[in-house]
Order: C-alpha cells, then sequence, then structure tokens
C-alpha cells in the first residue's frame, strides 16, 4: 500500500520495519473512515486513522470530515480522528497519521489541521498523505509545518 514516491520518504525518515506496518494498517483504516464521510456540499470525502505513542501503534482512532451548510462549522478528517484520540487519552501525543483522500496527488491537509496536529504530535511525527490507490507521501511534522507558531511564543501566564 505504500507506492514508489512514498519509498525514499521511508528511507529519508529513517522509518522502522515496524512502523510500515502500522502506516498500512492505518491506510486500511483511513479508507473506511472515508466512506462514513459526510460530504455533501463539496462532495471531498476524506478519511484519517492515527495511532499514539502510548498505543505502540496497536489501537486506531479514525476520523472523517463531516461538513455543515455553514462551511465554518465543518471539520476536516483530521481534526476529527486527533480529538476522538485525545478525548480518550488526555496529554497522548500523535505518532503516526494517514489521510486519505480521492484527489491526484493525494492532498495535503490544511493549515488549521497543521496548526492542530503541531499541538498534539512531536517534530517527528509521522503524516502520511494517500490516495485511493497508496500512501504517495510522508512527511515528519517538523517538514510539515516549518518554522510553526506554538506554545513557546506565548507569554507565561
Amino acid at each position: 500500500m505504500i507506492k514508489a514516491s512514498a519509498k525514499a520518504d521511508l528511507e529519508r525518515l529513517d522509518v522502522k520495519a515496524t512502523t510500515v506496518k502500522t502506516i498500512n494498517r492505518l491506510y486500511k483504516d483511513s479508507l473506511r473512515a472515508r466512506r462514513t464521510s459526510y460530504s455533501p456540499y463539496s462532495k471531498f470525502a476524506v478519511g484519517a486513522a492515527l495511532n499514539l505513542q502510548k498505543s505502540r501503534g496497536l489501537k486506531s482512532y479514525l476520523g472523517c470530515n463531516i461538513e455543515n451548510s455553514s462551511y465554518g462549522a465543518t471539520v476536516c478528517a483530521e481534526r476529527v480522528a486527533i480529538w476522538k484520540a485525545l478525548s480518550e487519552n488526555p496529554g497522548a501525543k500523535v505518532d503516526v497519521l494517514v489521510v486519505v483522500t480521492d484527489t491526484k496527488p493525494a492532498a495535503s491537509p490544511c493549515g488549521i489541521c497543521r496548526q492542530v496536529l503541531l499541538e498534539f504530535a512531536n517534530p517527528r511525527t509521522l503524516l502520511c498523505q494517500a490516495s485511493l490507490n497508496g500512501v504517495e507521501r510522508i512527511f515528519s511534522v517538523a517538514e510539515l509545518l516549518p518554522g510553526p507558531f506554538d506554545g513557546s511564543q506565548l507569554p507565561a501566564p
């Protein structure tokens, strides 16, 4: 399920074989999550699946995009999966996130999702961009959002 275009990413990021198995499992889970998308307005169905660092890849948290006729009330698949995972595991960090779309090439997360991922991941967390045909690209959070705005720039309470 990991396409040739992502093989160089695996090498560059020094991804272990056990993590590759996790990515493949999360890819299947994200396809399943995509089928539950509520996207009657955009017709842009997105599925996401993640695992947390402390779960060691054993449990997946799934999310799909859920639209609203007032587009500002729409929630992306990535954030749905993150909220579900964190609501059950306060303080946990995302380890691997796979996002699947039907676009060519696979779509990248929006800016809001990147910012949320930054908050609840670490710089080495993997984000895998996938199409219906497999995982096309893999990035670390540090690569995905260089020069991030995070809590360290805010004044102390």
